[in-house]
């Protein structure tokens, strides 16, 4: 599944709309998913919420992979 296994984030859905002759005009839906990479929690993590994942490879999105390198 596309979610992050660290924050718990997944899509949000978002709808495009175009103005036509004064009017709005609702066209499609989308779902935006987040920026997931695989990476390996070390398990020396001092983080309180990468504990539980230590030593494990996990898809995390890219703000978990930053909140992770700056805490070491």
């Amino acid at each position: 599944m596309k979610k992050c296994a660290i924050c718990g984030k997944t899509y949000i859905q978002s709808i495009t709309r175009k103005k036509l002759r004064g009017k709005y005009n609702p066209t499609q839906k989308k779902k935006k998913y987040p920026n997931l990479q695989w990476v390996r929690i070390p398990s020396d993590v001092k983080l309180k919420k990468y504990k539980r994942f230590a030593g494990k490879r996990v898809l995390a999105c890219t703000k978990c992979i930053k909140r992770l390198t700056k805490g070491e």
